[in-house]
């Protein structure tokens, strides 16, 4: 059978079940769904779970193991033994999916499968679906999770320290994102070599003035800023 013949049922209605499910549509599969929680996935022969990690196993139990059936879930950290007896794969788009409608063509998709053939479907859905796999071994889940938490959530976090911050001068958020934008691109292209400010120059005394700021007008964030400066030291080589 060839991917194409296959047919997919896609449980779970919140936002990437949604994405995924008209991405696989749109790159020529049979598509059930997304079905509701605790659907069985009666004649499909690949059901992806897209439900929170914490649902995996019962989302699975739901499935009456038979002949061919591949079992997959859409979790970063999961490993595949969370499927049971299933044979399992797994398929993490490495991007962030804020709505159902979400593009994730181009996205690099994290694959893994308890056998050759489930690797092989796993990487044929990510490329169906427009995505580009890369083997992530059960391992090394948790690591890699993490890493994308620190590229994409912690960032979050950070804009909204800075745009918390800038609130008191005034400025709009919109204002900062060109040098985010820029910043970021800097960085996938020259990775350390992209830092810049006062700290990379060794400038203290503007630190401390920055310091004194963030402690009058965002206590709250005094801390972070103290973690983030003593990290950008290390990135830069500047004793502390």
């Amino acid at each position: 059978m060839t991917l194409h013949e296959l047919r997919v049922a896609v449980i779970g209605h919140g936002r990437l079940g949604g994405a995924l499910s008209r991405a696989l549509r749109a790159g020529g599969l049979t598509v059930d769904g997304p079905l509701g929680r605790g659907a069985d996935g009666a004649g499909a022969d690949v059901v992806l779970l897209c439900v929170p990690d914490g649902a995996i196993a019962d989302a699975a139990a739901c499935l009456a193991a038979r002949d061919g059936l591949l079992v997959g879930h859409c979790s970063g950290a999961t490993t595949l033994d969370v499927l049971g007896a299933h044979e399992a794969l797994s398929l993490h788009p490495l991007m962030t999916v804020p709505s159902p409608e979400a593009d994730l063509t181009g996205a690099p998709c994290a694959v893994a499968g308890s056998t050759d053939r489930a690797r092989t479907v796993a990487a044929s859905l990510a490329q169906a679906a427009g995505m580009q796999p890369f083997a992530v071994s059960d391992d090394d889940r948790a690591a890699y999770h993490a890493a994308a938490s620190v590229a994409s959530n912690f960032l979050v976090t950070l804009e909204l320290f800075a745009e918390r911050l800038a609130a008191t001068t005034g400025a709009d958020r919109g204002l900062f994102a060109p040098l985010v934008r820029a910043t970021v691109d800097n960085w996938a292209r020259d990775g350390a070599a992209a830092l810049t400010g006062p700290i990379a120059r060794g400038d203290e005394a503007t630190v401390q003035r920055q310091r004194a700021a963030v402690a009058e007008r965002s206590p709250e964030d005094l801390d972070l800023f103290d973690a983030l400066a003593e990290a950008t030291r290390r990135t830069a080589g500047v004793p502390a």
